[in-house]
């Protein structure tokens, strides 16, 4: 195998981290402008555009906020999963790159968090991640969207 895409929610799941930060920045924010997060989009990328044009209103750098909000809470939220760590290491040699639909400054954390940036030679966020990291590996790139074909990957 030469390359493989791998899914960033595949290495542990981010999106307990994500939910936190946008009901910190819910409350963070409260007195500016209105932020109901449950009105968000489930797809990441899509939040991120309507986060972009609640910025736009003069809140603020919500990229800035979600990284400082992911640095001092990413422990809490991503565990480094031993088995996880092995199929990375037994894809030693391939080209690496991980989507997600996630912002860049979580997706980012979250590597590190995960111990997995050392592995990972491209990352790719937000919308139109993943055929943009199928465009950096070659058509033939393996992809892997779950924790559990990562780990068949080692057989």
């Amino acid at each position: 195998m030469n390359a493989v895409a791998i899914d960033l929610d595949a290495l542990g799941d981010t999106q307990s981290l994500w939910r936190a930060w946008l009901e910190d920045a819910a409350r963070r924010f409260a007195a500016i402008a209105a932020l109901d997060p449950v009105s968000l989009p489930r797809d990441r990328a899509a939040a991120a555009a309507q986060l972009d044009a609640w910025a736009a209103r003069g809140v603020g750098d919500w990229h800035a906020a979600l990284a400082r909000f992911a640095e001092d809470h990413a422990a809490l939220h991503l565990r480094r999963d031993p088995e996880v760590g092995a199929a990375l290491r037994r894809l030693a040699g391939a080209r690496i790159g991980v989507f997600t639909d996630a912002p860049e400054p979580l997706a980012r954390v979250a590597l590190a968090q995960l111990g997995a940036t050392r592995h990972v030679g491209a990352v790719e966020t937000g919308a139109g991640a993943f055929d943009r990291v199928r465009q950096r590996l070659g058509p033939h790139a393996a992809v892997v969207r779950t924790r559990a074909e990562l780990l068949r990957l080692r057989d």
